[in-house]
């Protein structure tokens, strides 16, 4: 089980992403503040597996600078910064303070149970990631491999899962380690560039 804890000043977007998150069987919200300053000593305590963080919080408080001394007192909880403003700067600040990973508050939250579960498996999610264009298939692992044929041959997540017998859940967690290590926003543009480059050949058996 995922324990989250959500600092978030905007009452209602605190009260859905609680509900959206309380849905998950794996995931399940500890405590909720408005106020990144006061939130420290909780977070720091370890009541909570990972952080997501409002950049601008009650009281004027910031929650890059808050994360940064959360990550002093135990760097072992995950924290996730979500913004609504398209600031660069909040970018590089996030990564100075050691957060995991940057989210915008535009994401769905599918992907945001996504960027949840990838950033608990050790991968950071970071808007602008410089996208590789050098792939080499033997950095993948079978799975994701697999995935990547699939998608390549316009399957959906559903029958990805149906056809390599793995649960949807592993699917979408493979695809955001995928997207988080290569760059890419979108599974998709990833695979036309696979087929682009000849990387993969669509519904093609391997010999």
């Amino acid at each position: 089980m995922i324990n989250v804890m959500i600092v978030e000043d905007q009452t209602m977007l605190l009260d859905s992403l609680a509900k959206a998150i309380d849905t998950q069987e794996n995931m399940r919200v500890v405590s909720r503040q408005v106020d990144a300053a006061v939130a420290v000593k909780e977070a720091a305590s370890g009541i909570a597996d990972i952080v997501l963080m409002d950049v601008c919080t009650e009281n004027d408080s910031s929650g890059i600078v808050a994360s940064a001394k959360i990550k002093k007192l135990n760097p072992a909880v995950k924290i996730v910064i979500m913004t609504g403003m398209p600031d660069i700067t909040f970018v590089q600040q996030a990564k100075d303070a050691g957060v995991d990973s940057f989210v915008y508050k535009n994401i769905g939250t599918e992907d945001l149970f996504n960027v949840i579960q990838s950033t608990m498996d050790g991968y950071s999610t970071y808007p602008h990631a410089p996208i590789q264009t050098d792939i080499d298939l033997s950095d993948f692992t079978e799975d994701e491999i697999a995935i990547l044929k699939l998608v390549c041959e316009t399957k959906s997540r559903k029958e990805i899962a149906q056809i390599l017998y793995l649960s949807e859940g592993t699917v979408k967690r493979r695809i955001s380690e995928i997207l988080a290590r290569t760059g890419y926003e979108s599974i998709l543009k990833l695979a036309v560039h696979a087929v682009s480059c000849g990387l993969i050949v669509p519904n093609m058996k391997d010999e």
